[in-house]
C-alpha cells in the first residue's frame, strides 16, 4: 500500500464518516469516488450505477476536469471490463487495461489511462454499482498493475460501505418520496377546505355588495373591496399548491408531454404567460429525461417566484443525438458574479449537480433588468 497503515487507518475513517454524513445518493456517490481516489493514490476514480437499460442511471467521476468530461461525451455503456464487473460480480486488477481483450476503446478526449483497479459493489446478492480506479500515481517499476492486492482489499472495505451508504441513500429518497405524496393528500385536503371557504365568503360578499350598491354605494364599494382580496388570496393558495399537487408523469407520459402539460397548468395559475415550444426530441434514458424536468421545473420556480417576470418560455429541441432546454424569462435578472451567494437559494448547485450527474452541462445567463437564460444540454445515449 502507497499508506503507513496508521495514515490509511486515519484516512479510512475520515472516508467512512464523510460517507455517512450524507443522505442524497449524488453527494454519497461524490464522496465515494473522490474517497477511494485520495486513498489509493490514483489519478482517476469513477463509480457507475447501472439503469435497466444497458447504460449507468448515474456516472461520477473524479480526477477529470468539467471541460474534459464535457468533451467525452455521452455516458459509457455496460460493455466490455465494466459489463464483467457488473454482469460477474467479479474484481479485476490490470497492468494495462488497453491490453486486455475485452477493451472496447474510449472516445478520443477520454484521458489515457494503464493499470486499472475495480470491483463490484454489492448489497447481498444485488450488484449496485461498480467502483474503479486507474492509473497508480507510481507506477511499478516492473511494468506490472501499481495497484496492490492491499489496495483491492482497502477498495473492498470501501465498496462494503459504499453499498451501506446507497442503501441508505435510497431509503432516504424513498423516504422522502412517500413524505411528498403523504404533504400532496395533505395539501388537497387543506386547499379544498380553504379554497371552498374563500370562495363561499366571496360568494356572500358579492351578494351583499350588490344589495347595497343602490342604496348605500359607500358600502357597496367597501365590500367590492373585500371581494377583490378573497378572490385575491384564493389565487395565492391555488398558485402555491397546484404544481405540487400534480405529479410528474414520466413513465406514462414521456418528457415532451409531461412539460407541457405541466407548463400549460402553471399558464393558468399564475399571471405570467408560460409557453412551451419543442421541435424534433427524440426518447432519452430515463436519468436524463428525470434530470431535465427537474432542472425545467426549478428555473420555472425561480422565475415565477423570484423574478418578477411577465413571460417564461421553456424550449425543448434536439441536439445531435441529445437535447436542449431552456427556460427563458424577461424577469428582473441578477448580477451573475453573485450567483455563488445566490447560487443555493436559486437552486442553481442542485441543477448543476443534476446536469453533471447525467453527463450534460448547465448554463445561466443573467443580468440585472434584463431577465434569465438557463440552459441545459445533454448528449443522449
Amino acid at each position: 500500500m502507497s499508506h503507513r497503515p496508521s495514515s490509511g487507518l486515519s484516512a479510512v475513517s475520515t472516508a467512512l464518516l464523510a460517507m455517512s454524513r450524507h443522505l442524497e445518493v449524488r453527494d454519497v456517490l461524490k464522496t465515494i469516488v473522490a474517497s477511494a481516489r485520495d486513498l489509493l493514490d490514483a489519478e482517476y476514480a469513477a463509480l457507475g450505477v447501472p439503469d435497466d437499460h444497458g447504460g449507468f442511471a448515474q456516472f461520477v467521476v473524479d480526477g477529470v476536469s468539467d471541460a474534459q468530461w464535457k468533451a467525452i461525451g455521452p455516458l459509457p455503456r455496460q460493455h466490455g471490463i465494466l459489463a464483467a464487473m457488473l454482469q460477474e460480480a467479479k474484481v479485476e486488477r490490470l497492468a494495462d487495461v488497453r491490453k486486455d481483450p475485452r477493451f472496447e476503446g474510449w472516445p478520443s478526449a477520454h484521458p489515457e489511462m494503464s493499470d486499472f483497479l475495480g470491483l463490484p459493489i454489492k448489497d447481498g446478492d444485488e450488484v449496485m454499482g461498480a467502483l474503479f480506479l486507474a492509473n497508480k500515481r507510481c507506477p511499478r517499476q516492473d511494468g506490472g498493475c501499481g495497484f496492490t492486492e492491499d489496495d483491492e482489499e482497502l477498495l473492498g472495505i470501501l465498496a462494503q460501505h459504499a453499498a451501506i451508504a446507497l442503501t441508505n441513500a435510497r431509503l432516504y429518497e424513498r423516504s422522502r418520496e412517500l413524505t411528498i405524496a403523504e404533504e400532496r393528500s395533505r395539501l388537497a385536503h387543506e386547499l379544498h377546505d380553504a379554497v371552498s371557504q374563500k370562495l363561499f365568503s366571496l360568494r356572500l360578499t358579492a351578494q351583499a355588495a350588490a344589495a347595497l350598491v343602490d342604496r348605500d354605494p359607500g358600502r357597496a364599494k367597501g365590500e367590492l373591496q373585500q371581494v377583490a382580496e378573497l378572490a385575491a388570496e384564493a389565487a395565492d393558495e391555488l398558485r402555491a399548491a397546484v404544481v405540487e399537487l400534480r405529479p410528474a408523469a414520466l413513465d406514462e407520459d414521456g418528457l415532451v408531454n409531461t412539460l407541457r402539460t405541466q407548463i400549460q397548468v402553471l399558464d393558468r395559475a399564475h399571471t405570467a404567460k408560460v409557453t412551451f415550444g419543442t421541435c424534433g426530441v427524440r426518447a432519452l434514458p430515463a436519468a436524463q429525461e428525470e434530470a431535465l424536468l427537474r432542472v425545467a421545473q426549478e428555473a420555472l420556480h425561480n422565475a415565477l417566484r423570484h423574478s418578477g417576470a411577465d413571460r417564461v418560455d421553456v424550449v425543448l429541441v434536439r441536439r445531435g443525438q441529445g437535447a436542449l432546454l431552456s427556460v427563458t424569462d424577461d424577469g428582473k435578472g441578477f448580477e451573475p458574479r453573485t450567483v455563488r451567494r445566490a447560487g443555493r437559494h436559486l437552486g442553481l448547485v442542485s441543477m448543476r449537480d443534476r446536469a453533471g450527474g447525467v453527463g450534460g452541462r448547465l448554463s445561466v445567463e443573467s443580468e440585472p433588468g434584463k431577465g434569465t437564460t438557463v440552459e441545459m444540454e445533454v448528449p443522449g445515449g
